[in-house]
């Protein structure tokens, strides 16, 4: 016997407020949490016990750590310079 599937309406969502908040740790490194709502739903076919409404919602989350010297490394294969302009000699002039 297939399973009861609750059927939800899609919400719309607005940040009310900053999506990020700032943290300062005690050896000066910055922690920055920024919060996402990627779906809600509100319940169709269900109500929880208590009457009130279901909803379903699916948070992200995305933590950067800054360090306090600001510094970062990155492999040099990684880096993808632009080719160098080939260097002309300078023109010359004939009097």
């Amino acid at each position: 016997m297939p399973e009861e599937k609750l059927e939800f309406k899609w919400l719309d969502v607005k940040c009310v407020g900053s999506d990020t908040v700032v943290f300062k740790l005690e050896d000066e490194a910055t922690v920055k949490v920024k919060v996402d709502i990627e779906r809600a739903g509100k319940a169709i076919n269900f109500t929880n016990p208590d009457g009130t409404a279901h909803y379903n919602i699916g948070a992200g989350i995305k933590v950067t750590v800054i360090p306090p010297e600001r510094r970062f490394w990155v492999p040099k294969s990684q880096i993808h310079a632009p080719p160098r302009p080939s260097e002309k000699p300078p023109p010359t002039t004939i009097t």
